[in-house]
């Protein structure tokens, strides 16, 4: 997280909502050599942010070799690009690049197999639900030897939610009107991801 508090906020019902809204993100559970494993999942943040719901393959590194309960942080990333110091209309700027992350920290627990399939319903129908009109997929569409054939290749995971952090890194600290330029030139002709979604961000960025 940015270590300038101009661009921490402490709106957690901010953060809780943009971590479920995305919904994907980089797991990090470390492997007792000083090396994290990363594996990048989709998840289920419940509405509280207390707990996050997730699944591995068998073969992931991380439900091969981590422990049942294991320290491990969730970071979820979203929109990001580059601001160049001319879009400011001030003098004495530097390059910088603006974004917004959220990271979930906790202890991962592995769960019990037959909470699985309800936790993989529970997940296609929150992304799908996104889909409508598109009638929702579900696993009953699958035939039975086929899903319990998947279902035995990937474990079932609970990542229980300790401490929440954020960055909204979206020029607080300058003037509105050095933000809203930026924002416009960024939206226009900017490098990043997500580049409108940044920019309205930038325009009307969290409470610190």
């Amino acid at each position: 997280m940015h270590p300038n508090p101009a661009f921490r906020t402490s709106d957690h019902a901010a953060d809780i909502a943009f971590a479920r809204e995305r919904g994907f993100g980089v797991l990090a559970v470390g492997d007792g050599a000083g090396v994290p494993h990363l594996s990048h999942v989709p998840f289920l943040l419940s509405g509280d942010g207390t707990t996050a719901e997730l699944h591995l393959v068998r073969s992931n590194p991380i439900a091969r070799s981590v422990s049942d309960r294991a320290g491990a942080r969730l970071a979820v990333s979203g929109p990001d690009g580059y601001v160049s110091p001319d879009w400011y209309g001030l003098d004495d700027q530097v390059p910088t690049w603006n974004y917004v992350a959220v990271h979930l920290t906790g202890t991962l627990e592995r769960r019990p197999t037959d909470e699985l399939l309800p936790m993989l319903d529970r997940l296609s129908e929150a992304f799908e639900a996104r889909l409508a009109p598109k009638r929702p997929w579900t696993t009953a569409k699958m035939t039975e030897a086929a899903r319990d054939k998947l279902l035995r290749a990937i474990v079932p995971y609970v990542l229980r939610v300790d401490a929440i952090d954020a960055t909204w890194k979206l020029n607080q600290n300058k003037t509105p009107g050095a933000r809203y330029g930026a924002a416009d030139r960024i939206a226009a002709a900017g490098i990043g991801h997500e580049l409108d979604a940044l920019a309205r961000l930038m325009t009307d960025p969290p409470a610190p």
